[in-house]
């Protein structure tokens, strides 16, 4: 539907009119405004409207606020036929004039400006409204009502009665222009408004433009606020730190930061540190002369000049390295670890002939209480060093490693530089504890930051983000320790050298809990010696059957659950000098049920049970698997909660019997008929690894031809489909498993002879060693009463089980 013209009773025709052109104002119809006018030409087109033209006159806006006398062109097209309600001269030839805004016109562009007594005439042709939406303009009325009160909340200059007139006003286009005069917008906004002839399109112009000057003047509200706020913050501060002074001078406590500046830059220039060093503290001091004391960028600045003075650039602590000296500090802290003392001396000793050295890194690798971290502490001692310790545990954040940028509130430098100004020298111990148990997020990778640390060629220019500048770690003896190496990223691993802690065995428990442990604890505990003494039976019932670990903590524990027992009976009795004297017998009443299953042998040889040797944590373990075979189609169930590699050996063990069907004399679709189901016990308790193969195959042979494993014989290996035994890992703990369980005979894979040599002779002595490289000498080892001849020779009389699975026969249910 097309918008025709609609004439009201007030529309004029053309007709010609002088022209005054307005500087940044725009006339809108039906309103009433007071202009100062001070051009010639405008004062004297004002005069002619009031002795020719019945008082009208044709108002339009220039489009160039700064020309004096427009042409067509400078001239917007739209304007309004205005009438002179009064006219006041003034003093300075100036007028006052009130002009009343009758209807929008615009002019003939093509036929231009007339002029007549040098004054610009135009034609004038008047622009009725068009007809608009009456549902639509009644709903924008309404809404326009409500933003024009929530307009005059902010505009306070706003009349109450303009607003109540503006108010009552319900025609779209009449209210338009009555509002618009009254906006803050721009000239040429508004020359936007006065130009639409729609009344609905013009009054949901003027509605938008009043939301954006509410939202303007509440901007500006809440700016002025905040200014407001500001100052008087800043006045009260000031205001303050007056006060300060004044109280500080009474005190004869008088604050100069002109003083203060000078001491700075005399211990600036005194500190034994880099000329980069200098030279970077020396501009923060310039900037920070001029700051105010009482802006908060002070003491950003005085907190980073402080720490380049805390930091021990250039201080290193004299080390004395006397070898013998060391070793007996090592000895005496700790019991074994040969190995990692052995390193340790070997450092000392090249330290000592080459004076410098820069500072190794080494990683103590080993199960929880063995003493990694008391061995980095021992170390310091045996040097001379200071030590300091730093728990990277759950660490996330790179910014631990390496600092903040001083751009962030409240920065500080990493934790290497602080703990380095902590000990005030440049060479201290670092013990970083628990390097495997960093993590990452977003906000970065500590590990990552750690390769710079710990890389003895990049060290030496380490740059902290706080500093902003680089920091020699060279001298720094860092010591890493860790339970495992699986979580610590391999670029990291390369830059260390690994020494592996193995776990305590049973003779060097009981040698520490009698000769360390057990002393400690009746001094913690206000015991004599004469008061409380155990058997060797007692103490290694306590390693055995109350503790289940690679280190000594927990049965540190057990002792000092015993030590207060006794303390306790000693006190209740009121006799101080009482010898209580704890054995193996006794030592439920004081501890309670044993909490450990201790790993011993089958007391007899039985037919599908083997006994296997397997490596945890907490040191090495008897691992016992069981087979079951039963009349089936030939399903297969293993059970024991078992890892992913561990069900892979055994379906491995599986094919290698099927395979080897034929030798054994059973048929070759033996396993059709019976289901075989695999088992390990303890199944509350993960188990994973490939070295559990032969020991599975050994299960499965035992009860498919019905012979007894051996029951002093424990074995461990990988196993292949072709019956090879494959290398595997642990020996050491797994061979002092295996003499704690009275194992007499141990099968190895011939590749693991060479780890004997880690073995202590004393378990080598008990034990007799094995080395196999297939399963066929596996199962001559194994079986009892088994040599090679009668195993791939079987008669009925060997096998009575497999008559059933034996060529020629059937298997039947039993009834």
């Amino acid at each position: 539907m097309t918008d025709a013209i609609v004439f009201e009773k007030s529309t004029h025709g053309s007709m010609i009119l002088p022209v005054m052109s307005l500087r940044e104002v725009v006339m809108f119809p039906k309103s009433i405004v007071p202009l100062f006018v001070g051009r010639d030409s405008s004062i004297k087109a004002i005069e002619m409207a009031l002795d020719r033209y019945e008082k009208r006159i044709f108002l339009v806006a220039q489009k160039d606020p700064g020309q004096e006398r427009p042409d067509v062109e400078g001239l917007f097209e739209v304007g309004t036929v205005s009438k002179v309600l009064q006219m006041l001269r003034l003093p300075d030839g100036t007028i006052k004039v009130l002009f009343e805004g009758l209807y929008r016109a615009s002019f003939d562009h093509e036929r231009g400006l007339m002029i007549e007594d040098d004054i610009q005439m135009v034609r004038t042709s008047a622009l009725p409204d068009l007809e608009g939406n009456p549902m639509e303009g009644e709903a924008l009325v309404r809404a326009t009502h409500e933003a024009v009160e929530e307009y005059s909340q902010v505009n306070r200059k706003l009349a109450k009665e303009t607003i109540l007139a503006i108010t009552s006003v319900s025609q779209p286009g009449r209210l338009a222009d009555s509002i618009a005069p009254h906006l803050k917008a721009t000239y040429d906004r508004k020359q936007g408004v006065l130009e639409l002839r729609n009344p609905v399109r013009r009054l949901e112009r003027v509605y938008e433009l009043i939301q954006e000057e509410v939202e303007v003047f509440s901007l500006e509200k809440k700016i002025k606020g905040r200014v407001k706020k500001q100052m008087e913050e800043n006045q009260k501060d000031y205001y303050l730190g007056e006060q300060l002074k004044a109280i500080h001078k009474e005190m004869g406590r008088d604050f100069d930061p002109k003083a203060d500046m000078e001491e700075l830059e005399v211990q600036l220039k005194e500190k034994d540190m880099p000329e980069e060093a200098r030279a970077k503290a020396m501009a923060e001091m310039k900037k920070l002369r001029q700051t105010p004391p009482s802006s908060a960028e002070y003491a950003v600045l005085r907190n980073y000049v402080d720490w380049i003075l805390a930091l021990p650039w250039n201080v290193v602590r004299d080390v004395d390295i006397d070898i013998k000296q060391a070793q007996k500090i090592l000895d005496d802290d700790h019991y074994g670890l040969e190995k990692p003392k052995e390193r340790i001396l070997e450092y000392l000793a090249v330290q000592a002939l080459v004076k410098k050295l820069r500072g190794p890194i080494l990683c103590l690798v080993g199960p929880p209480g063995v003493g990694k971290t008391s061995l980095a502490k021992s170390i310091a001692r045996a040097t001379g060093r200071e030590f300091v310790r730093l728990s990277l545990g759950g660490v996330r954040d790179e910014a631990e490693i390496r600092g903040h940028r001083r751009t962030y509130v409240g920065a500080l430098p990493g934790k290497i530089i602080q703990s380095l100004k902590r000990v005030s020298t440049n060479n201290p111990v670092f013990c970083l504890d628990e390097v495997d148990k960093m993590s990452m997020d977003f906000r970065g990778d500590p590990s990552a930051a750690l390769l710079e640390v710990l890389d003895p060629e990049q060290n030496s220019a380490f740059n902290d983000h706080y500093l902003d500048m680089d920091y020699d770690l060279s001298q720094v003896f860092f010591i890493t320790t860790a339970n495992s190496l699986q979580t610590i990223p391999l670029p990291l691993q390369d830059r260390m050298e690994i020494i592996t802690i193995p776990g305590y065995l049973e003779t060097e428990k009981e040698r520490i809990a009698s000769d360390f442990l057990l002393p400690k604890q009746l001094e913690q505990h206000g015991l004599k010696s004469e008061n409380l003494s155990m058997s060797k039976g007692a103490i290694l019932e306590v390693i055995r059957r109350y503790t289940r670990e690679s280190g000594v903590r927990n049965m540190e524990r057990e002792l000092a659950s015993v030590c207060r027992k006794v303390a306790r009976a000693l006190v209740e009795d009121g006799d101080m000098d009482k010898t209580v004297a704890v054995t193996k017998s006794m030592l439920g009443s004081y501890l309670g049920v044993p909490k450990v299953r201790h790993g011993q042998r089958e007391e007899e040889a039985q037919v599908g049970v083997a006994t296997g040797l397997a490596w945890t944590q907490v040191g090495g373990e008897l691992l016992f698997v069981e087979v079951a075979l039963m009349p089936g189609t030939g399903k297969i169930e293993i059970t024991g909660k078992l890892g992913d590699v561990m069900q892979e050996s055994a379906k491995a063990a599986i094919s290698y019997i099927r395979s080897r069907s034929e030798f054994f004399g059973l048929r070759k679709d033996f396993y059709k008929e019976i289901d075989t189901h695999i088992h390990v016990p303890e199944g509350a308790t993960p188990k994973d690894g490939p070295s559990a193969g032969i020991t599975l195959a050994t299960c499965l042979a035992s009860a498919l031809l019905d012979i007894p494993v051996r029951n002093d014989v424990a074995m461990t290996g990988e196993i292949t489909l072709r019956g090879r035994v494959l290398p595997i890992g642990g020996v050491r703990d797994k061979l002092l498993a295996a003499h704690r369980g009275l194992i007499t005979r141990v099968l190895l894979p011939k590749e693991n002879e060479r780890d004997l040599k880690e073995v202590p002779k004393v378990i080598l002595k008990d034990l007799e060693i094995v080395f196999v490289e297939n399963m066929d000498q596996v199962l001559c080892e194994a079986l009892k009463d088994v040599t090679m001849e009668t195993l791939f020779c079987p008669s009925a009389d060997i096998i009575p089980v497999s008559k059933a699975l034996h060529k020629g026969h059937e298997f039947s249910s039993p009834q």
